[in-house]
């Protein structure tokens, strides 16, 4: 896009520490476009030091659940009244929501009537439940970028434009990770074997999952004595509420936990017991074998299955990405300790699986390796052509 008589404004709310790095991905990529663009909204540190004006934290919409949003339901409604004033006054070319489905497409669909072009990056899981969401996201989207190549297919049936850009992360982490320099830095032993345990970047989800994920590390430990256990936390608080949870989790063995670094560690582990979530395919990215966990609060869990809500046969990514149950997946009151530690030490002692599983996520790493913020940005820009900035290109 060429220069104009006014800078590109963007928009921009993002949820939380995923949508933090997707958000300053996109900044870069744009910036690189349109080099005097403005962004601004709820932004976390990442977008920040990328050039984004923060209006409030990612942090504010870090809420799961059906049910479990009721209890943040009015903060977050007065906090879309305040963006949604305040973007009327800052006038953007062009709004993105960054995931946070719930959030954003309310505030993209009040942003539309506005004038405003509205783009929302990450598709709602709206495939694989409550599909009749696609309408609605018809009505407050001019577009959907999509990090899964089998979500376009999905849009393209009920008429809503949607485009596969890739999945940064896939361009971020690269197709042979360095194991050993991960273990320098981190100052593991080359010869150890190193479970990581990542139960989630949210508080609830680590008050759900903490103590089976801690408890499946003290099975794990009965067995195999000599395997040692790190587990990277995405906040100073999720950090304190785990440690808590390791010290009132009977016979806990000794685990690490760590400030952040969650790719590093991924690289340095042999193999990762996992939150249902982004974590889940940054592990497929590094190539570990992996157990997946998923827990929701009770009621939340009762709407899905009573009102058969749920439409695909996998929840985790690396499974719906490879088409088939390739990594074992444990639901709501399947997550147990021993579930979870004799899957994980099962993987491990299964060398054809392992290799099954290498080739497979490597087939996927390079399909979702395209330049995934470069193409966001530029489908981003060919959205706003014609509106605002008077069709310059």
């Amino acid at each position: 896009m060429t220069p104009t008589a006014e800078p590109l404004r963007v928009g921009i709310v993002a949820g939380e520490l995923s949508g933090d790095q997707l958000g300053a991905a996109l900044i870069a990529a744009l910036r690189a476009q349109v080099p005097g663009v403005q962004c601004f909204g709820v932004a976390g540190p990442k977008m920040i030091a990328a050039g984004c004006e923060p209006w409030a934290s990612a942090d504010e919409l870090a809420v799961m659940g059906l049910t479990e949003v009721l209890h943040h339901l009015p903060r977050l409604l007065r906090l879309r009244s305040s963006l949604v004033a305040r973007f009327r006054a800052a006038r953007p070319h062009v709004f993105v929501g960054i995931d946070a489905p719930e959030f954003n497409l309310g505030l993209a669909k009040r942003l539309k009537a506005e004038g405003v072009k509205t783009v929302q990056y990450v598709s709602p899981q709206v495939w694989a439940w409550r599909q009749g969401r696609v309408r609605g996201i018809g009505k407050a989207c001019d577009l959907v970028l999509c990090l899964l190549p089998f979500e376009t297919e999905f849009y393209t049936r009920y008429g809503v434009p949607a485009v596969f850009v890739g999945h940064p992360l896939a361009d971020q982490i690269p197709l042979e990770v360095d194991r050993e320099g991960a273990r320098r830095a981190l100052d593991i032993d080359p010869a150890a074997v190193v479970i990581a345990l990542l139960p989630g970047s949210r508080m609830g989800e680590v008050e759900r999952l903490g103590a089976d994920f801690v408890a499946a590390a003290a099975w794990i430990a009965v067995h195999r004595p000599e395997i040692q256990f790190v587990a990277p936390m995405a906040s100073r608080r999720v950090y304190q509420a785990f440690e808590r949870t390791v010290a009132a989790v009977p016979r806990a063995p000794a685990i690490r936990v760590i400030d952040g670094q969650a790719q590093r560690v991924l690289a340095a582990a042999d193999a990762v017991i996992v939150a249902s979530g982004t974590a889940t395919l940054e592990t497929l990215l590094s190539r570990r074998p992996m157990v997946v966990a998923y827990r929701v609060g009770a009621v939340t869990a009762f709407l899905l299955r009573r009102l058969g809500l749920i439409k695909v046969p996998y929840f985790s990514q690396p499974n719906l990405l490879v088409g088939r149950q390739l990594v074992p997946e444990f639901l709501q009151e399947q997550v147990s300790g021993e579930a979870l530690g004799s899957a994980l030490l099962h993987e491990l002692d299964d060398r054809e699986y392992l290799s099954e599983m290498q080739q497979e996520f490597r087939k996927v790493h390079e399909t979702l390796r395209c330049g995934g913020a470069e193409r966001a940005a530029s489908a981003i820009l060919e959205c706003v052509r014609g509106s605002a900035l008077g069709g310059a290109a």
